[in-house]
């Protein structure tokens, strides 16, 4: 819908395309994690969103008339790009020779027929008078050759049930959110398990969506989302956990003895995709390890997500909880990977691997404060003197600081290593509609967005920047 496109905010614009990019992700994440096929069998025009759609399907097939069309034509059209992963999968996935590429996203009218399957636009073109019986064959062809597990019978998500006060902090029943308006931090706390892992998988598949790590995935999963699309003031979110850590390594190790188990296998990709969310989210990210956390296997995995990470040093007067350890499991050894295709432990020690090995024996071992610190696996140790002073210091600097600016630096650092298609959507092709997004030839009155559907083309300021 360009008009509702058009008259959105700046800011609902972004998040809109970071939602998109992030389902269409999954639809490849589909195929080579759980065995699904997506086939786009289109007849007609699948021109801009549609055709990217299309695109992050495993198959597309073309029915050969004169009104049915791929297109992007967005630039011509609308002074934007195709930001949900269009022209990055024009030539990072479909290997549409670059020319060629500049020709189909230049074009409004698209691309028809066998010069659409000559460019590698689209995998199969048929008449019309075999066209459904074509798209019926290549899925029967595509069901004979999935991975995807017999599922006699799946798990109903029923809705969340969360509450919102009046300031706006959220409850759900292991995840609680709570704002800070004056300090414009949000807090994140996730609660460990309160109880026993399920001895096997048919009891965790009995407790349905109830089972705890698929609760937890999903509560944080609409926190995450609630909070960038309705607390857009909170530039800081902090994240904390409260919890026994070896009851929650129970239940990670079920899910990790069960990985061939259709529901441990979807539940585990369910935390990738989770905290590929942390990794794309333009917000300052903090963890606080304190005395009683649970920071253990796929929890720990949130201490390298986030920018900078404390953690409580010896016993606090007046504290009473165990003392704040982190957990290392097998887990965090390639499990979930980020958008660079490596794990967050790689990430963090870039070019290291004799690290990542040593630290490989330490798995299973609570490391308290020092020994967390030597692997570098925490920002800072704080004792009880320090904690608080050290604390109030980070979080006023950072509110004090261009939320632009962080957005910016943020989304630089946490990347480093290889550039992969998923990478270079969202840091590439999606920062640069971003800023198109900003400027007067898209957003402008005279601008091709606004412009659209009255006839008129956009009015350009033609200089180059």
């Amino acid at each position: 819908n360009i008009r509702m496109l058009g008259g959105a905010a700046h800011s609902h614009k972004v998040n809109f395309c970071k939602f998109t990019n992030e389902t269409r992700n999954a639809f490849e994440a589909a195929e080579e994690e759980s065995g699904q096929k997506y086939i786009a069998a289109v007849k007609g025009a699948c021109a801009g969103g549609g055709y990217e759609l299309a695109l992050a399907c495993n198959h597309i097939m073309l029915t050969d008339d004169s009104q049915s069309s791929v297109a992007l034509p967005e630039v011509p059209l609308l002074a934007v790009l195709p930001g949900t992963g269009g022209l990055t999968r024009v030539t990072d996935k479909r290997k549409v020779r670059r020319d060629l590429a500049d020709i189909f996203c230049a074009t409004e009218e698209g691309v028809k027929g066998k010069r659409a399957k000559d460019w590698k636009l689209v995998d199969d073109v048929f008449k019309n008078s075999v066209f459904d019986e074509k798209v019926v064959e290549r899925a029967n062809e595509f069901v004979a050759a999935s991975s995807k597990s017999e599922v006699d019978a799946g798990v109903k998500l029923n809705p969340l049930q969360r509450q919102i006060d009046e300031n706006g902090n959220v409850t759900y029943s292991c995840v609680e959110v709570t704002i800070d308006r004056e300090g414009r931090t949000a807090t994140i706390t996730l609660n460990g398990p309160d109880q026993p892992a399920p001895k096997t998988m048919d009891d965790f598949q009995s407790q349905g969506d109830q089972a705890y790590l698929l609760r937890l995935a999903r509560e944080f999963e609409d926190a995450i989302l609630h909070l960038r699309l309705n607390e857009m003031d909170m530039g800081l979110w902090v994240i904390r956990t409260q919890g026994d850590p070896e009851l929650l390594l129970q239940h990670e190790a079920l899910l990790a003895q069960n990985a061939e188990h259709w529901l441990a296998n979807e539940v585990r990709h369910y935390w990738k995709r989770t905290l590929k969310r942390v990794d794309v989210t333009s917000r300052s990210l903090m963890a606080q390890v304190e005395h009683g956390s649970c920071f253990a296997g796929v929890l720990a995995e949130l201490l390298w997500a986030v920018d900078r990470s404390y953690m409580m040093e010896d016993e606090f007067e007046g504290d009473n909880r165990p003392i704040a350890t982190i957990t290392l499991s097998n887990e965090n050894f390639g499990t979930y990977p980020m958008g660079n295709g490596l794990s967050r432990l790689e990430t963090r020690f870039l070019d290291e691997a004799e690290r990542i090995e040593a630290l490989k024996t330490h798995i299973g071992e609570p490391m308290q404060a020092d020994d967390a610190s030597e692997h570098g696996l925490v920002t800072m140790i704080l004792d009880d003197i320090d904690w608080e002073d050290e604390i109030r210091i980070f979080l006023e600097e950072r509110a004090s600081f261009s939320p632009d600016a962080m957005t910016g630096m943020e989304a630089n650092l946490r990347f480093a290593g290889p550039e992969t298609m998923e990478t270079r959507i969202f840091g590439r092709l999606t920062a640069w509609q971003n800023w198109i997004f900003n400027r007067p030839n898209a957003v402008g009155d005279d601008g091709a967005l606004q412009r659209y559907g009255t006839g008129l083309r956009g009015n350009y300021n033609m200089e180059r920047v």
